[in-house]
């Protein structure tokens, strides 16, 4: 009994699952599947490449002329940045006490070139107590903790070295001797090193510098304004018929050039592919538009991180600030926009740092109002838009930077650089040129986009560095 039971309960459910209509699966094969174009991942906004206005470089590059700056008189030693390259000012040198007054160009220009750049983080030592001195140390960017050893035993704090700062001009010419202090760095910097024995050499070759070394003359110091550029004689509110004073402007005589860079790669397609499967999409403009997202992105990263005309080693050292406890408060913020107050157009930070902001923000009770731009809603401070770059890198201790910068070039700011009217232009400033069939049926398109970017002047531009986003 129990069998024909069984028996019956399985001719039943052979009954229900029988099929009653066609499967989906067979009627897929009559009809057309909807599809999307090919998406990737790695597309983002690219902000930076819209708020950048971009000017016209007709004959491949770009010369930026300023008027000559430095500042002589106030003790603190200048430097001029190219990219990552760090350079001091020749003529600051005379800051140091025994080059005071000292004339001759070709042998400070000598001199700069002799120094070497090193760079560091946060807790590095430069300078060790007991070692052997003989080189001057000059700050060319960063915070030096300095100490040395107490009346009663220990180590004692004796200071902070930070932009501009120097130590160590005597054990140049004086007697060999150690540091008696230590220097440890409070924040990531760079310093410029003038070994004792690259000046010697210098000296050996040079009468003027011998004469002036055994004299200790000095000699008038040039009238500089507050910026640091010569100054132009004015008069103003005089009356009847006074002698109006005589002036020119000074000209940076060696003026940054910037050439345009570029990315390229090349595409290459099947031609059984591009002849057979363009329908509903054309392949080649599939495989094209994805190329050219991916060129895109690169360029922008490169506007970033390239260590010539990058705007990361593009800021000037006297617009770099650090945050006062590690993440950016809106105290931080505040020094950033203190950089480039003139007239701030926008704050690019990556967008974890942007989540920090808003942390330490609403941790303090502050909800910055948004502001519309190109038709999107962005967070912003004090009016100006805060956009995501997802380009600035994020080192290893979780600490980024934030950029604050002017654009444009009447508001002598920050432009892009690029050419248009090149040959096979196809957006401009990128140029897709067909290069052939090989004998294996597959063409070969040499995809090039052209670009860099310039700051016109060094107060365009502002860094927050080591900013925490973790805590």
């Amino acid at each position: 009994m129990a069998t024909a039971v069984e028996r019956n309960s399985g001719d039943e459910d052979a009954v229900e699952q029988a099929q009653l209509s066609l499967a989906t699966a067979a009627a897929r094969n009559l009809t057309t599947t909807t599809k999307t174009p090919p998406q990737m991942q790695g597309i983002t906004s690219r902000w930076l490449l819209k708020v950048l206005p971009w000017m016209e470089v007709s004959g491949g590059a770009f010369r930026v002329n300023r008027r000559l700056t430095h500042t002589l008189g106030d003790g603190r030693v200048e430097f001029t940045t190219t990219g990552a390259e760090v350079r001091v000012v020749p003529l600051e040198l005379t800051e140091l006490p025994m080059l005071r007054g000292y004339q001759d160009r070709a042998v400070l220009e000598t001199l700069a070139n002799r120094c070497d750049q090193r760079d560091f983080g946060p807790g590095e030592t430069i300078v060790e107590a007991g070692r052997a001195a003989d080189e001057l140390v000059l700050v060319a960017h960063g915070k030096l903790s300095k100490t040395g050893a107490g009346k009663y035993g220990g180590e004692t704090g004796l200071g902070v070295l930070a932009d501009g700062d120097h130590i160590g001009a005597e054990w140049l010419t004086g007697e060999r001797g150690e540091w008696g202090v230590t220097l440890t760095s409070l924040t990531s910097g760079t310093v410029l090193i003038l070994a004792r024995q690259s000046f010697e050499a210098v000296l050996g070759r040079s009468e003027s510098l011998r004469a002036h070394l055994e004299s200790a003359r000095t000699a008038g110091e040039a009238r500089r304004t507050a910026d640091g550029e010569s100054a132009i004689d004015l008069a103003a509110g005089h009356v009847g018929e006074a002698t109006l004073p005589g002036t020119f402007v000074d000209y940076d005589l060696a003026p940054r050039e910037y050439e345009l860079s570029v990315a390229q790669t090349v595409l290459r397609v099947h031609s059984r592919v591009a002849d057979l499967y363009n329908h509903p999409m054309n392949q080649v403009e599939e495989q094209l538009r994805l190329t050219i997202e991916a060129l895109r992105e690169r360029q922008e990263h490169e506007l970033v991180n390239n260590r010539d005309f990058g705007l990361l080693h593009n800021a000037g050292m006297k617009h770099r600030v650090h945050t006062r406890s590690g993440p950016p408060t809106p105290d931080d913020l505040d020094e950033l926009l203190a950089t480039v107050w003139k007239e701030p157009s926008v704050v690019l930070a990556h967008p974890r740092a942007i989540a920090a902001i808003g942390r330490e923000c609403s941790s303090r009770g502050i909800y910055p109002p948004s502001v519309e731009l190109d038709g999107h809603r962005v967070p912003a401070w004090r009016g100006v838009p805060i956009l995501p770059c997802d380009k600035i890198p994020v080192g290893d201790a979780g600490t980024t930077s934030v950029l604050a910068m002017r654009t444009g070039e009447k508001a002598q700011g920050v432009v892009g650089l690029h050419q248009t009217g090149i040959p096979d232009e196809y957006q401009p400033g990128l140029s897709v040129r067909f290069m052939g069939i090989n004998e294996k049926a597959v063409i070969s398109y040499l995809v090039s986009a052209y670009y860099s970017a310039a700051v016109l002047v060094p107060d365009a531009l502002g860094i927050l560095e080591d900013v925490e986003i973790g805590q």
